[in-house]
């Protein structure tokens, strides 16, 4: 009976949701137009660190001082 049910809910899921718009990106690959130094690697990765990091690395610093408040 349970088969029955599934089969049923298959053909008729598509016909109540209605018609659905396809969204597809379009992705194009290619080589980089210019190369990226290793300064320039270094800077934006260390400032992605600081920006993931360093936020909760101030809450961590400043742990006891939000116990305290009240």
């Amino acid at each position: 009976m349970s088969g029955l049910l599934r089969t049923i809910a298959r053909r008729a899921a598509p016909v109540l949701r209605g018609h659905t718009v396809t969204q597809r990106a379009n992705l194009y690959a290619a080589p980089a137009k210019e190369k990226i130094g290793t300064v320039e690697t270094i800077i934006g990765l260390s400032f992605f660190s600081l920006a993931i990091l360093g936020p909760s690395g101030w809450i961590l610093a400043h742990l006891e001082d939000y116990k305290n408040k009240e």
